[in-house]
C-alpha cells in the first residue's frame, strides 16, 4: 500500500529530461513502443516491450479504457475589433494589430454554440470582441473573461460549427511537440477505438493499441469496458501551487456506462484488478468512486453523467483503480501527482530515473508504463 502524505511540495515532483527525450512524431507501428514494467510494491522494474502486453496480463483483469474523441481544437483566425474609429481617422498601427493571428484552442463545452478557450495572445481580447476564422466562415465573440487566457467564446457559422470545425481546425497537439500538426496527425493522434466525446486532447496510453493487440487480449478472455473522458484543461494545464493540494483543477465531463459500472462491481467483489488505460480512466472511475462514497450506499461508483473535479496526488485513497497503463508525463504536472498515487512517489521518480538513462521516448507519442 502506498503510504499517506499529510502534505506534498510541487518540487517533489520534479526530475530531469533532456529535450531530446521528448518524442516528436510517433513511430511508425503504434504498438512497437517500449513498456516498463513497474511493480508499485517492491518498487522493481523491467525493460519490455508493449506488444507483449496482453502476454503480461495475469488474466482476471477489468481492462477500462477511454474511448474519447479527439476534436481538430486549435482553431487560427484574426481579430475583427469592436471599437469604431472617428471619421476620417486612419491608424495603421491598430490596423497592423487586428490581422494579428490569433490562436484559439477548445477547452470545454458549456452549450452547444459556447465553448470555454485558450487565446493567445489573449490579453487585449476584451468582452464582446469578435474572431473571424477561415473567410468568415465561422466566427467567434468574447462572452466573458478569465485567468491565464482563458475566455468564454459564443461561435456562429453559416454551415454549422461541427463541419466548419472539422475544415479550419488542428489537431492540438501539445506545446512540447515543436512542430505544426500534419495530415497524419489526424489519424496517429487518436485512438484506434476512440468513438465518441469532445477531447481537445488525446487519451494518450491508448494510442499503443491495434486491433491486433485487442483480439490478443480478447482471445485471453479478458474483460474490456469503456469510458467516456472528454480531456480538457485539468488534464494538461500546469501547477501553480507551491503545494499540491492547493492546486485547483478544472472539470472534465465523462460518462460511464451502466455496464462498465456494472463491471467494475464485479471485479471488485471478485477481488480482480482494475487496470486503467490512461490517466484519464483513472480520474473517471476515482471522482464517480468518491461522489458514490459520499452519498453513501453500497455501490463502488454510479454510471451516467458526471463532471471529474477530482485531484489526485499521494495521500488521496485510491477506490477503483489497482494497476495503470500510462505514458510517461510532465515534471511537476498533475499527471505526474496522479502516477505517484498509484505507484508512489519514490517509486515513479527512480523508474522515471531510469527511463531517461535507458532513452525512452516520453510525452505523448512516446512510450509507456505499466504499473501493477
Amino acid at each position: 500500500m502506498i503510504p499517506a502524505r499529510a502534505s506534498m511540495n510541487l518540487d517533489e515532483l520534479n526530475f530531469d529530461l533532456p529535450p531530446e527525450r521528448i518524442a516528436q512524431r510517433p513511430l511508425a507501428v503504434r504498438d512497437a513502443s517500449r513498456m516498463l514494467l513497474l511493480d508499485k510494491t517492491t518498487g522493481a522494474w523491467d525493460d519490455r516491450h508493449f506488444r507483449e502486453f496482453p502476454d503480461l496480463l495475469r488474466g482476471d483483469e477489468l481492462i477500462v479504457l477511454n474511448n474519447a474523441r479527439v476534436l481538430p481544437a486549435r482553431l487560427f483566425g484574426r481579430r475583427v475589433g469592436i471599437h469604431a474609429e472617428p471619421p476620417g481617422t486612419h491608424n495603421p498601427a491598430r490596423h497592423e494589430h487586428l490581422k494579428t493571428p490569433i490562436e484559439v484552442l477548445l477547452v470545454r463545452q458549456l452549450s452547444p454554440d459556447t465553448w470555454e478557450t485558450l487565446v493567445r495572445p489573449g490579453r487585449k481580447i476584451t468582452v464582446g470582441e469578435e474572431i473571424i476564422f477561415g473567410e468568415g466562415e465561422l466566427k467567434a465573440v468574447t462572452e466573458s473573461r478569465g485567468d491565464y487566457g482563458l475566455r468564454v467564446l459564443r461561435f456562429s457559422s453559416k454551415n454549422g460549427f461541427h463541419e466548419a470545425l472539422v475544415r479550419l481546425g488542428h489537431i492540438p497537439l501539445p506545446p512540447y511537440i515543436k512542430r505544426a500538426d500534419e495530415p497524419a496527425d489526424r489519424e496517429r493522434y487518436q485512438t484506434i477505438y476512440a468513438r465518441q466525446g469532445s477531447a481537445v486532447a488525446a487519451p494518450t496510453a491508448g494510442l499503443h493499441f491495434t486491433p491486433e493487440i485487442l483480439q490478443r487480449i480478447r482471445a485471453r478472455n479478458i474483460e474490456i469496458a469503456e469510458i467516456t473522458l472528454d480531456v480538457g484543461l485539468g488534464t494538461f494545464e500546469p501547477v501553480r501551487t507551491e503545494r499540491l493540494e492547493d492546486h485547483k483543477i478544472h472539470v472534465e465531463p465523462y460518462e460511464i456506462p451502466e455496464a462498465t459500472a456494472q463491471a467494475i462491481a464485479h471485479a471488485q467483489k471478485d477481488r480482480r484488478p482494475v487496470l486503467a488505460v490512461g490517466t484519464t480512466v483513472v480520474r473517471a472511475l476515482e471522482d464517480a468512486a468518491e461522489k458514490a462514497a459520499h452519498r453513501g450506499g453500497s455501490s463502488a461508483l454510479a454510471a451516467g453523467k458526471s463532471e471529474a473535479a477530482i485531484f489526485l496526488y499521494p495521500g488521496k485513497p485510491l477506490r477503483v483503480t489497482n494497476q495503470l497503463l500510462t505514458n510517461f508525463h510532465l515534471p511537476q504536472s498533475s499527471l505526474l501527482a496522479l502516477v505517484a498515487t498509484v505507484a508512489g512517489q519514490e517509486n515513479i521518480l527512480r523508474a522515471y530515473g531510469h527511463a531517461v538513462a535507458a532513452e525512452y521516448r516520453f510525452y505523448s507519442y512516446g512510450d509507456c508504463m505499466l504499473i501493477r
